[in-house]
Order: C-alpha cells, then structure tokens, then sequence
C-alpha cells in the first residue's frame, strides 16, 4: 500500500484571515501529452514554444513543436507553473504564448477574493514540505489531488495586495544587494589574475622586468611520475603513502585521498618519484597548468602517473612559480603545446621550454610575500559575497515566512474578515 503523502497543515494567523484548500480558490490545468519526437531546438513556421518542466523556474524555453493541441494548452506570460515531478518547482512564465506539456500545471485564480501574485509568493513553502515528505525511489510525482487538497491562507484582498507590495519592495532591495555581491564575485577570477600578472611582472614591487628565462634554466629536475608497469591500482592500500595525481591538485594545494595511498616499500621501489620540500607537482594530464608546491608536509609522499616532479635549483622559491605555471600566459603556453587528440598530455620536453619570468631569490620572496597579503584579502572578499548571497537567500525565505503568518506589519484586523467574502463567494459558486 503506498503511503500516503502528508499535506501541511493550517498555522495560526490572524483573526480576520482564514484557511482553504487550493483547489477552492484556483482553476488547475496539466500538460498536454505531446509527442517527445516532434520537439525541436529551433523555431520553424509551424511550430510553437514548448514548456518542458525544465523550463519552470527559467520562464522561458528552447523547446518548440509543430504538433497541434486545444487551444486551452496556451500559456500566457504571468501565469503560475508547478513542475509535477522532480522538486515540485514553482515559477512564472516570462516569454511569449507557449503550449504546457505534460507534467506540467498551470495554476489560475478563479477568485476575486485571491491575487495570483499572493499565491505565486506563498505556494514554494508548502510544496517544498509536500516534496520532503513524499516517497520515492527514483523521480517523485505531485498529483493535481494533492495540489487542491493543499490548505493556503487567505486575507483580505486589500492585505493581500499590501503583503504582495511590501515583498516585492523588500525582494527588490535584496535583489539589488545579491546582484552587487555576484558582481564581486564574478570578477574575482579577473581580480585575481590581474594581481598575479602584476606579480609576474615585476609591478608589485616596483620593478617592472621583461626578462625571461625557460623553466629548464632554474631547474635540477622535470621528471613524469612512474608509468602504469610501475604502478598498478592493486598497489593502493589504505592509510599508507600518498600518492599524488592530477585530481589531489586544488587551487595550489595537494589535497590527498586515504585509498590512494602505498605502502613504505612500494615508496621505496620507486624512491625516484618521492617528494622533497620546495618541488613543484604539476598534472600532465587533463586541465593544464594544475600546480602546487610541496611544503615539508607532503615530502616524502609519492608522485603519480599522471603527474611530474618539477625540482628548482637552490635559491627558486616553489610557491612563488607554481603560481607562474598556473598563470594564464603558462596555461596558454601548455595548452597550445600539449600532445594527444583526446586528451591533453604534457610531456618533460615541453615542460622545460615553458617561458617564465627571471627574477633574483630577494625579489621571488618579496613577491610571495606581498602576493600572499593580496591573494588572502582577495579570497576574504570572496567568502563574504558568498555569505551574502547565502543570507539573503535566508533573508527572503524569513520574509515569506512571515508575510504568510501576517507578520509584516500590513494587517489592518478592523478591514472586513476573508470569512465573511469567501463564504459569499462560495454560495455564489453553489448555485
């Protein structure tokens, strides 16, 4: 027996709202059945725009189909759609007439007493619980029953109107402080880079060079980590030495995995791959540039297949040129010299020839000093449009939270009851 889907209860609101289900209050219309292999990408003289579940929350489709369909199936810009399956989403067709497909639910008042624009803002609430609470094994399913069994709230058309405008009002200036905090954090990659060219460049600290050098030059060693006959899957173990592949490289750190480990004498038997303090890991393989410089944490530890040593002669700072090989001009350099139609492949000879700047050991250090200083401030600035945005996501979801239980400030009790209306309205209807 299928359990059954547990519906969200009424809260307490105020004396003059009161509560009704959906279906009541709203006209339901799903999808029409259209036929998946008449969809296309692109517009033709016959066809017209198709809304897809997918489409809900974008409001607007690349889906279009010549197939003809009752004319009841047309959606205009404005009305509510609920997405049936999946996380039951709610949004607002923005584009052009489309026609519904299946799945899909367009929602309509057929109330005086009922706003769409109050139902738009209050329904994501109940139909999130709806979802948590139903069973599924794959993708779960909303039925239309549900949806008009579904109690909603209903004050006073004028209360409606005033919680409708002040979310809006409110949404609009939180709508413009996520906009400035995704435009920080959009051009952090861009604010980044142009701090590490200025690095490169000598202009942090006051010394443009153009002199340059190949990687060759300041190197003891390039070497490729042991090939797949030296090192099998069946050598991992649990808990033992790391062993470094491309995947382990993140944002200039090595980030090891406890199953991809070997024990200290299979380290051995390949101790011409080991690790020192002040080496550069580099992938070979994949996305070019992944760099980082080995600390005294991860000497010791085993360079994987996929990887290279890159050892700098005595007085070459690893940090400060494992950023140059991440760099945008390194990267490029990588990308237009790497080998292999699938995937890109670097090989020692490459490596070698990589361009990279000449600067004395006194300045590499000054650099990483002020690069660091400027890199953390940077990463700082990130984290807090990321908790911005993380805020005002909870910020709108409080407001809601309180609209619906008429906690804005925008009830005025002495305003005729929603009772009354609505039960005019209802023997109306009856008769």
């Amino acid at each position: 027996m299928a359990k059954q889907i547990e519906i969200p209860k009424p809260t307490k609101v105020p004396c003059n709202w009161c509560w009704i289900e959906l279906g009541k209050l709203t006209s339901m219309k799903s999808g029409y059945p259209f036929d998946s292999k008449r969809f296309a990408k692109n517009a033709s003289v016959n066809s017209r725009p198709l809304i897809r579940i997918r489409d809900v929350i974008k409001g607007e489709t690349e889906t279009y189909t010549d197939q003809e369909c009752p004319e009841e199936y047309i959606i205009k810009r404005g009305d509510i759609l609920i997405g049936m399956d999946g996380d039951f989403n709610v949004g607002k067709w923005q584009s052009e007439d489309a026609l519904l497909n299946q799945r899909v639910c367009c929602i309509q008042s057929c109330s005086s007493l009922y706003l769409d624009e109050f139902l738009f803002y209050y329904l994501p609430e109940p139909l999130k619980k709806i979802n948590d609470a139903t069973p599924s094994v794959t993708v779960k399913h909303l039925s239309t029953k549900t949806l008009a069994i579904t109690p909603v709230p209903v004050p006073p058309l004028v209360e409606q109107q005033r919680i409708v405008d002040r979310i809006e009002n409110l949404f609009a200036k939180l709508d413009e402080a996520k906009q400035k905090a995704q435009d920080a954090l959009d051009s952090f990659e861009s604010r980044k880079a142009a701090i590490l060219h200025k690095a490169f460049t000598g202009e942090l600290i006051g010394k443009p060079s153009t002199a340059t050098t190949t990687l060759e030059e300041i190197t003891t060693c390039i070497r490729i980590g042991p090939f797949g006959s030296a090192l099998h899957k069946e050598d991992y173990i649990l808990g033992g030495i790391p062993v470094v592949n491309p995947k382990h490289i993140i944002h200039q750190k090595i980030v090891p995995e406890e199953k991809i480990t070997v024990s200290v004498q299979k380290a051995e038997e390949l101790s011409s791959y080991i690790l020192q303090e002040n080496d550069i890991i580099l992938g070979r393989r994949g996305d070019m540039g992944r760099s980082a410089p080995v600390t005294d944490l991860e000497t010791g530890w085993l360079c994987g297949t996929g990887s290279m040593i890159i050892r700098l002669k005595s007085g070459y700072n690893a940090k400060f040129y494992s950023q140059i090989i991440a760099s945008q001009a390194a990267v490029r350099y990588l990308e237009e010299n790497s080998v292999g139609s699938t995937m890109k492949n670097l090989n020692e000879k490459i490596v070698r020839l990589l361009p990279i700047p000449d600067f004395t050991v006194d300045e590499q250090l000054k650099i990483v000093r002020i690069l660091d200083n400027l890199l953390v401030k940077e990463q700082q600035a990130k984290e807090a449009a990321e908790k911005v945005l993380e805020q005002i996501d909870l910020i709108k979801k409080s407001i809601l939270a309180r609209a619906f239980r008429g906690e804005l400030g925008t009830n005025d009790p002495t305003e005729q009851s929603a009772v009354e209306l609505l039960r005019q309205v209802l023997s109306t209807s009856d008769m």
